[in-house]
């Protein structure tokens, strides 16, 4: 996932357009989550989705609102994503991309701390920009894996870590917050984010629906596994986990028309229905799971963006969407950075979502294994 907004790109919101909106929102569900921050120029949406998905556990399970640090946990992923492309000769994918069970994976070896404690901008950075610091590290990665006799009887993986904390600062190992101490594991603890309580749904046609199974796209580097239901259910899964209070990190592609940040909407219009986007209410398409595999065999669905979602609203003439929180800022943005998500959009071009466990039913549990 390594999407982002270009700096000085015209943008242009559709709350200052001369034009007015033809769609009149209405909420049906409004989870809680704090206020948007930007990527800037990172492909750490991952982190950004799953951190502020995270956030909205804390404020759901203690009643805190804790602003938690986004690239603390990018920090520790960093070195994993390293190791795996050496140890597989470069024959893997090093980049700024990743998943949201990269966070979790963090968090339970790492933990969590505050942003004010760990904010991962150093010196005289003020915005987040990792794109000079990721071609030097993939650089300097080539080089051992073209060398691995030269470099590997050195410390590359110290001469790596040390780049990390020079442009994101060295992680903490204690630190104090509301008068107390803890560690990030303690941390982690007192916010009761237990990784292990949450779980990643798919639906695809690759693989046995109610298994488990690694699903094959980039970012997968780690390896994590799916949970893989029928279409329907897997919409369902999400609005039943909304409406009972719950929120989810999800990945989708927005490569495409009509996906719009300007707008903050995202929609998927009937064949035929190709020059009026957001400007009028037009009829969209429920797409088969046989079209959605279709689109994803063809590459035409790929992972490149996580969010997170917190609601549900629907429009004038009932179609439903979903409440989108996105890391690309609010400035000069549709729906104020938020993307108001058609569930037709959804339906085809999501890939995955994760939700606590106990936002599945007792019923689905019991198909799944999850106890």
């Amino acid at each position: 996932m390594k999407k982002y907004i270009l700096a000085g790109f015209a943008l242009i919101s559709i709350l200052s357009s001369a034009q007015e909106s033809p769609f009149k929102f209405q909420e049906l569900v409004n989870n809680s989550a704090l206020p948007i921050i930007s990527q800037g120029r990172t492909g750490t949406c991952w982190s950004f989705s799953t951190t502020s998905f995270l956030e909205s556990e804390v404020k759901r399970l203690t009643g805190k609102d804790v602003d938690l640090s986004e690239m603390y946990n990018v920090r520790y992923t960093y070195p994993v994503k390293a190791y795996n492309y050496v140890y597989r000769q470069g024959k893997a994918q090093f980049s700024e991309g990743g998943l949201s069970h990269d966070v979790l994976n963090s968090v339970r070896l790492n933990g969590l701390v505050p942003v004010e404690v760990y904010s991962g901008l150093n010196g005289v950075d003020t915005k987040y920009d990792h794109q000079l610091l990721v071609k030097e590290l993939k650089t300097d990665l080539d080089s051992i894996v073209k060398n691995p006799k030269q470099y590997l009887t050195k410390d590359w993986k110290t001469n790596f870590n040390k780049k990390l904390d020079n442009k994101l600062g060295v992680p903490p190992t204690k630190f104090t917050y509301e008068g107390k101490q803890y560690t990030p594991q303690e941390f982690a603890k007192a916010l009761k984010i237990n990784p292990d309580d949450y779980v990643t749904i798919t639906s695809f046609e690759q693989a046995p629906y109610y298994s488990q199974f690694i699903l094959q796209v980039p970012d997968n580097f780690s390896n994590g596994n799916y949970y893989n239901l029928p279409l329907d259910e897997y919409m369902k899964t999400l609005d039943d986990a909304l409406y009972r209070g719950y929120t989810a990190a999800f990945d989708t592609d927005v490569s495409e028309k009509t996906f719009s940040s300007k707008y903050g909407m995202a929609i998927w219009p009937e064949e035929g229905k190709e020059s009026d986007y957001f400007v009028q209410i037009v009829p969209e398409k429920w797409v088969s799971a046989d079209e959605r595999q279709a689109a994803f065999e063809n590459y035409s669905t790929e992972d490149d963006h996580l969010m997170h979602i917190t609601g549900i609203l629907k429009d004038q003439l009932g179609n439903q969407y979903y409440d989108v929180k996105n890391s690309w800022g609010t400035d000069n943005l549709g729906n104020n950075g938020h993307i108001f998500m058609s569930k037709p959009y959804f339906r085809m071009k999501s890939i995955a979502f994760t939700v606590h466990k106990d936002a599945l039913s007792k019923d689905l549990k019991k198909k799944l294994g999850i106890k």
